[in-house]
């Protein structure tokens, strides 16, 4: 026991270690990776990898999604893909059927996403734990049923072929030209924006609350259903962006291509990032989305390494990779006294104390 405990600190001891360079050198981090990321077109030849690696955009916006809904919420869904689907198949219905543009179908397609998360959400929310969970995998479940079996709209099985590709002024974006690359990035940093300005406000605070311990939730008057239900909207909103952006990307969409199995690849990747964290979806949807691609001699066990991998997760590091907690210090605003002895008071107006805040 002692062996593993120490394994376990070993490991944490690590990950703290790069974690506080990282923080130390945030700025010089931050302005490498985003010339990094806008040069990476030109610098990759392959078309193929380039391929992956905008693969790896749609589940970063698919996994921040459900991140907000597990790893912030703290609500367990089973049927993430649903909503995937649902904005993969509106988009490539209006476009294929009725000729509009990518531009305008990829928002209705979300819209309709986040109308079906609405619709989901107001009855189901009231549930918790593994009811949840089993209600929002029965939906994913009849989702793909629909699309099974309304072969008038969806074509069944056979699924939407021809769906057009993103242009602008005429111009085709592709693979080639990197059109899709810098589409997918514009579409990245959206979701990363609005899901840091949720996390960061009043509603990101009250989510949180409600993860750590619904019943001292309700009981500081935090509406626990409204901010549930909020939660699933705008995770269902994302997903749907991400679905109609991968449609256009693949042209080709069928019933299977959004099974239980793609559900479960987004839970494992919020799981193994960090719930709780932002660039932990990042992340985790590099490691899990290339790893496929590199170990193809895995690629018929790869969801029993997913599996394996979980288990480790869980056993070592059960707030992923980048998750957990860390130590920064708070500035309490002015004019705010936190107490009226010095004994009692863990600072002065104005001036800093050490405290504990949610890692992003």
């Amino acid at each position: 026991m002692e062996k593993k405990n120490y394994g376990t600190h070993k490991l944490n001891h690590i990950v703290g270690k790069i974690q506080g360079a990282m923080i130390k050198n945030k700025n010089i981090v931050i302005a490498l990776l985003i010339t990094l990321v806008l040069a990476l077109p030109y610098i990759i030849s392959s078309q193929y990898v380039l391929r992956i690696i905008i693969m790896i955009g749609v589940y970063s916006i698919l996994s921040l999604s459900l991140g907000l809904v597990t790893g912030y919420a703290g609500q367990v869904s089973l049927g993430h893909a649903a909503f995937y689907a649902i904005g993969a198949y509106t988009s490539a219905i209006l476009s294929v059927n009725y000729g509009i543009s990518f531009f305008i179908t990829v928002p209705v397609a979300a819209m309709i996403a986040a109308l079906c998360g609405l619709l989901l959400g107001l009855p189901t929310l009231r549930l918790s734990g593994p009811y949840l969970a089993i209600t929002t995998l029965g939906f994913g479940e009849i989702v793909r049923m629909v699309l099974s079996n309304w072969d008038r709209v969806t074509n069944g099985p056979l699924g939407i072929s021809r769906i057009p590709r993103p242009s602008i002024l005429g111009i085709e974006l592709t693979l080639a030209n990197n059109g899709l690359y810098y589409l997918i990035l514009i579409f990245v940093a959206i979701t990363t924006v609005v899901m840091l300005a949720i996390v960061k406000s009043k509603m990101g605070r009250a989510m949180m609350a409600l993860r750590e311990d619904e019943l001292a939730a309700t009981m500081m008057g935090i509406r626990i259903t409204y901010y549930k239900v909020v939660a699933f909207v705008v995770s269902a909103f994302f997903s749907g962006l991400a679905g109609a952006f991968y449609a256009h990307m693949i042209r080709f969409i069928d019933p299977n291509s959004f099974t239980f199995d793609t559900s479960i690849l987004i839970l494992s990747i919020v799981i193994l990032g960090g719930m709780g964290t932002i660039k932990g979806m990042f992340l985790g949807s590099a490691l899990l989305i290339s790893f496929p691609e590199f170990a193809r001699f895995l690629q018929a066990y790869r969801f029993v390494v997913y599996g394996v991998v979980l288990i480790m997760m869980m056993r070592y590091r059960p707030q992923g990779i980048l998750g957990g907690q860390k130590k920064t210090e708070y500035k309490l605003p002015k004019g705010v006294d936190v107490g009226q002895s010095k004994e009692t008071a863990p600072g002065k107006t104005g001036e800093s104390i050490n405290t504990v805040e949610e890692g992003v």
